[in-house]
């Protein structure tokens, strides 16, 4: 008596301790959902959209550490993934999606809902599977297990024809795979991990660059302890976030774009720059010819391809950053602050601007602190654009993985199916996510996920009426010409009409109404107290999720900001370069 593949696809996923799956069934793949429904250990989460079954996936995979899974049917079904997996793939997040595909011997005729998948996800994964035999399926699938969560982990899809997912063979699942040609290196050269002693041992102005690839190594801990034994200045991508706490004395913030000033300004001035688990993407450095100027780079980085891609590195280091770090504290010489520390530390004082918000809003800085105060240790999840700088900026990290949020694709509509991944990899802790009023609507048919499965996730809107980031380079770049970025823009409406007025339509929709028609709970803060209020009554919700709509100055800007083209030193601070 062998498995059908359906079966042996079941088997994997037992196997691989997998207990939590995204997905969204269809006709080929209906064998394969018949086979969960009937398995205990795998619980199957429903999400609305295949697209919102990714990036549960991913928001699981970034909060727990384990692989994400999700499984969708074929044709329209896979191609709906491809956001997600984008998006998984630009941020290393272990990911294997499982597509149906139509049977073998439809394939190239334009059957129905059909999809050369393997071709439309080729550049947006790790790496994927046609399984075109059925005695190919235990391999091809304890590879794709394998690949996602090894080296620099990233999304893998397979896709199984439904006569694959129908066929019965006497085979089994097996317990080890290798893989000719891949081999990731986790162990740095100890001669370079020397020569990188050496060089931060006598540098006068060293700072550390960090990034997700430490999220994703477990190597906060070590550095915690570099740190505490140097006390070298450090300053974070977007995705490094949470790597130290954002108290830390000598930790700068964020750099780039929209970046701290003490960040930048260090990173400029640097003479010795280590980074480790980063890209050097564009929105960190800036313009290339004049990142960190004056300094010596170190790399490490567990992907030899990332290494010196952007920037000139001196001293390269391909390995697993904790293992790395775990040999050079051990070449490191204790180093007491210095004039250094004292010279970012004057940098670290210069605060970034905050709006004052007029009657029936909010500024968008306080929105987020008052959040903090309420919820200091949730795992927060963010859409992208302004709410996600601004979270970026403000929010006082102190942990790692509790930091989900879209970094190299920029997906708006990341945030909130996300954070129900998060929430079902993590039910003991609170999740909330901090949203735009524009991103969060690219996915709000999620809000039925999250009541269906009782996820107390609580979404924090900041309305601003806008595509807020693009209507700030509008403002800044194009002359206020807002163009198809005002959310209360109606037909009715001047079409050359540039600020908001007394005289605006009504906002659609009421995220309040919107709430209460998918049976969650709906408030809306206009004042710090109510905000304050509402955050209090949502830490009481245990079984639905909680949307609070916060109405924040509508033409708030992200400061400070590094205007395209420019080099880091040339920040703008409500509007004017510093």
């Amino acid at each position: 008596m062998g498995f059908s593949g359906a079966e042996l696809i079941v088997e994997a996923l037992k196997r691989e301790g997998v207990s939590i799956v995204f997905g969204y069934p269809g006709g080929v793949v209906i064998p394969l959902f018949d086979v969960l429904y009937k398995e205990p250990s795998i619980k199957l989460i429903l999400t609305r959209h295949e697209q919102g079954a990714v990036h549960a996936a991913d928001g699981y995979a970034r909060s727990t550490g384990k692989v994400g899974v999700c499984i969708v049917t074929s044709g329209p079904g896979a191609t709906n993934t491809i956001t997600g997996l984008g998006t998984a793939n630009f941020d290393s997040v272990p990911v294997v999606c499982i597509s149906g595909q139509v049977p073998r011997k439809m394939i190239g005729n334009d059957a129905f809902q059909e999809a050369d998948t393997v071709g439309l996800t080729r550049p947006v994964t790790k790496h994927n599977y046609l399984v075109m035999d059925r005695g190919d399926l235990p391999r091809v699938l304890k590879s794709a297990f394998y690949l996602a969560g090894s080296g620099r982990p990233g999304p893998v899809v397979v896709d199984v024809p439904k006569d694959i997912i129908l066929a019965v063979k006497e085979d089994s699942y097996p317990s080890r795979i290798k893989i000719r040609g891949y081999n990731p290196v986790y162990q740095g050269h100890s001669g370079q991990i020397k020569k990188a002693a050496e060089a931060i041992n006598e540098a006068k102005k060293p700072l550390f660059f960090i990034g997700g690839g430490m999220h994703i190594s477990g190597s906060a801990g070590v550095f915690r302890e570099i740190i505490s034994k140097t006390n070298i200045p450090t300053v974070s991508s977007l995705m490094g976030l949470g790597i130290l706490p954002s108290e830390e004395p000598y930790f700068l913030g964020m750099l780039g774009m929209h970046g701290t000033v003490a960040a930048n300004k260090a990173v400029s001035e640097c003479d010795l720059l280590i980074g480790i688990g980063v890209r050097f993407d564009d929105r960190a450095t800036g313009e290339l010819d004049r990142f960190a100027p004056k300094a010596k780079i170190i790399h490490i980085d567990i992907d030899p391809s990332a290494i010196a891609r952007n920037v000139p590195v001196a001293i390269p280091i391909v390995g697993d950053a904790k293992l790395i770090l775990k040999e050079l504290i051990l070449n490191l010489k204790e180093r007491k602050a210095s004039d250094w520390n004292e010279e970012v530390a004057q940098w670290k004082e210069k605060t970034e601007s905050e709006e004052k918000a007029p009657e029936g809003c909010l500024s968008p800085v306080r929105a987020i602190s008052i959040v903090n105060d309420h919820f200091p240790e949730a795992i927060i999840s963010t859409e992208v654009g302004q709410s996600q700088m601004w979270t970026a900026l403000f929010y006082k990290f102190q942990e790692p993985r509790k930091w989900l949020t879209s970094g190299g694709l920029g997906t708006m509509g990341y945030g909130f199916p996300a954070a129900l991944g998060a929430q079902m990899g993590n039910r003991d802790k609170r999740v909330v996510l901090i949203a735009g009023d524009g991103s969060i609507q690219m996915n709000i048919q999620e809000m039925a996920t999250a009541v269906t499965e009782c996820l107390p996730v609580i979404v924090v809107i900041l309305n601003n009426g806008y595509l807020g980031m693009v209507r700030q380079w509008q403002e800044l770049f194009f002359e206020k010409r807002y163009s198809s970025t005002c959310l209360r823009k109606r037909a009715s409406c001047d079409s050359k009409c540039s600020t908001p007025g007394e005289k605006c339509p009504p906002y659609v929709p009421d995220f309040v109404k919107l709430a209460e028609a998918y049976d969650a709970l709906g408030y809306r803060a206009t004042t710090e107290e109510e905000l304050a209020e509402a955050l209090e009554k949502a830490k009481t919700v245990t079984d639905k999720p909680v949307i609070i709509e916060v109405p924040i100055i509508p033409e708030a800007n992200v400061w400070p900001m590094v205007p395209p083209g420019a080099g880091l030193t040339n920040m703008m601070l409500e509007g004017t370069s510093l």
